[in-house]
């Protein structure tokens, strides 16, 4: 058995940690350690070190504290560890292996709980001498970040102990509770084990977050200092056009929008879009077209990645292990590179080149208003290491494959190991007709796919809708292809009602239900567990069933972080959205399996985005991509039957194939 220390820190740094993220944090010249709180497993007393009133180079307890941490025979615990191995690692010198550490927090969200320290501890229901103490952001605020100098506090720019030593106190007793309120977490939630796979994974992300991946930073800086001229220049060009002091203002451009004809009762990026499709004025029309391209907030993620980037052209910090609640997929940080623009330039090699040489001029010439170029340039701010190339590689339709492999869909197995495109085969088996991509009935294949991304989770209009933005289905038909695809996937309905019924029959009976590929659902400590075919298990906290007083019908429902209002709340579930969160989490361990082959062969991966992993690849690799796509191919012990393939590319910047 290993020795066991909690360990919590209190920091100052002159760069905002929520904007620049834990690395560039650390970096910052003045960047300190204020308190150390730590306690051991064997004993009672949380120790706290106040790094500023010791020697510390000669304090004996501050040296028995770094001879604990970089002792590997002892595990560091902390609730969002990457934050105290990142701070401690610059402030001692020394490296903090993630695998000598464990993350409270990420043990709290495998079992569906929030993500914050203070909110873990209110939802498990911990005493109030266990909690967090609310005192502590107001404390932070006054001694971890800068203040403003004023004439009352001498034109200071930072708050020492010694200009309150009252507030200092109360800042030592809010570290030392921090650590008991981790403590009793850990202890309360011990009983859940964490399967080593998951902790080896998590070593893994942390050390592609302590790697982060290289910017193009001159190309950013070059698109940020044109995209504040341009926008000044649309502007100006708006108070011109409108002769409105303010055209930002929506009931000011309403107004004057109603005068020159046009009525718009709201004005969004549909309905502009919408309207520009009408017979509008000119006038009306540049205005539109100019409150667009300011309106195009994925800009601000170019000014987002000089403020978090490190001083070596790295951006770090930017994936978030089992950030998604509810299947324990990767959430993004920082620049969100889950939400990037698809690319869609004719040339975007070229427009790449203009924007790097600062050639917008003729960017502009050749591809349009410089907003919607920037916007899909994005990707390629991410840039291989020197004497490297991107190899990316992308799970191909991996959660088609796996609904289906669930399920027992074997039609859809059989297309996808014959390497078919799974659209056309969808449309051919709703319609019962040939369809090819570009040949007979191709007309149909758009109704196949948008049908594949909207109804496998139990979807019916209203996913239909949200997935064809475009349109391209009359409303009228969306209703017939839903119905359609259900007749067309009877196992996947099936699936969809089996595992509603699997869910409640745990939960009534307390008993574990069985089903196949190893899927188990159980009832512990009022808690749901759906045990995945990785033998991974999700968590539904304090889940229970509700009885509809008018229909009767039972409803299952748990506590968790609602994914609109963010705020801890009771959620309701049922049989299709149990089987998005099986197949998604089933999808996330193929790609763990995955990513740790191929950095077993060595392989840096600087980052992974949704299905697809990016690897920094020496030039003089030529075997990599081909052993890579074989990977992604090669069958997993747990997924017997599960037709796997890679789509693989090379690229000497990060960019959608």
């Amino acid at each position: 058995m290993h020795r066991v220390m909690g360990v919590d820190i209190e920091t100052y740094s002159s760069v905002d940690l929520a904007g620049s993220g834990v690395y560039a944090y650390t970096e910052a010249p003045d960047f300190d350690i204020l308190l150390i709180g730590y306690k051991f497993d064997d004993e009672a007393e949380v120790h706290v070190i106040d790094t500023l009133a010791v020697d510390r180079d000669f304090d004996p307890e501050l040296y028995e504290f770094r001879e604990a941490l970089t002792d590997p025979g002892i595990i560091k615990t902390a609730f969002n560890a990457d934050f105290e191995r990142t701070c401690l690692a610059k402030w001692t010198g020394a490296a903090m292996p993630p695998e000598e550490w464990r993350c409270t927090m990420i043990k709290a969200l495998t079992l569906g709980l929030p993500g914050n320290l203070a909110d873990v501890g209110i939802a498990m229901g911990l005493p109030e001498e266990k909690l967090k103490d609310p005192q502590g952001k107001a404390l932070i605020q006054f001694f971890s970040k800068p203040c403003k100098p004023t004439r009352t506090n001498g034109q200071r720019t930072r708050n020492l102990p010694a200009h309150d030593p009252a507030k200092w106190k109360l800042f030592i007793e809010y570290n030392r509770q921090d650590v008991v309120t981790e403590q009793e977490i850990l202890r309360q939630l011990d009983i859940y084990k964490t399967p080593e796979s998951e902790q080896q994974l998590w070593a893994l992300d942390q050390h592609m977050n302590d790697n982060g991946v290289k910017l193009d930073i001159p190309m950013v800086e070059k698109i940020v200092e044109y995209d504040t001229q341009r926008r000044q220049e649309l502007q100006e060009e708006a108070k011109v056009l409108t002769g409105l002091a303010n055209p930002n203002s929506l009931a000011q451009l309403k107004k004057w929008l109603s005068k020159q004809g046009v009525t718009m009762t709201s004005v969004t990026k549909d309905t502009i879009a919408a309207t520009l499709q009408t017979d509008i004025p000119d006038n009306v029309r540049r205005m539109l077209e100019i409150r667009t391209a300011l309106g195009k907030t994925s800009v601000a993620k170019y000014s987002t990645m000089l403020t978090a980037v490190c001083q070596d052209h790295r951006l770090r910090g930017i994936l978030q292990f089992y950030g998604a609640n509810r299947s324990g997929r990767w959430a993004g940080r920082l620049v969100q590179t889950h939400n990037l623009a698809k690319n869609s330039l004719p040339d975007l090699d070229l427009a790449r080149e203009l924007a790097a040489a600062g050639d917008f001029d003729t960017l502009a010439t050749l591809f349009g208003e410089t907003a919607f170029v920037f916007s899909e340039l994005i990707r390629t701010a991410f840039i291989p290491s020197d004497g490297c190339r991107f190899v990316v590689s992308d799970f191909a339709a991996i959660e088609a494959r796996v609904l289906a492999w669930i399920a027992g869909e074997e039609w859809t197995l059989e297309a996808f190991r014959q390497g078919k495109d799974i659209y056309c085969e969808t449309a051919s088996m709703m319609y019962r007709v040939p369809v090819e991509k570009h040949g007979q009935n191709s007309h149909l294949r758009q109704k196949g796919k948008v049908a594949v991304l909207a109804c496998g989770y139990q979807g019916g209009v209203g996913a239909m809708k949200r997935m064809d933005k475009g349109g391209s289905i009359p409303e009228d038909e969306l209703q017939s292809v839903v119905d359609q695809w259900r007749e067309a996937n009877p196992k996947v309905v099936k699936l969809w009602r089996t595992c509603e019924l699997a869910a409640k029959t745990a939960i009534q009976e307390h008993r574990t239900v069985r089903l196949a590929h190893g899927i188990a659902f159980s009832y512990i400590n009022r808690n749901l567990f759906i045990q995945l075919p990785s033998g991974r298990k999700l968590c539904y906290w304090d889940t229970r069933l509700k009885q509809d007083d008018y229909t009767g019908r039972l409803s299952i429902t748990y506590m968790g972080v609602n994914q609109e209002t963010k705020q801890w709340g009771e959620t309701e579930t049922y049989g299709g959205k149990l089987v998005e969160n099986i197949v998604q989490a089933t999808a996330r361990d193929c790609l763990a399996v995955a990513m740790t082959r191929v950095s077993a062969l060595g392989y840096k991966i600087v980052m992974h985005v949704h299905d697809e992993m990016i690897v920094d690849v020496p030039n003089t690799d030529t075997e990599a991509p081909g052993r890579i796509n074989a990977i992604m191919a090669q069958p997993i012990d747990w997924a017997e039957g599960l037709p796997l393939k890679g789509d693989t590319y090379e690229t000497p910047f990060y960019k959608k194939d």
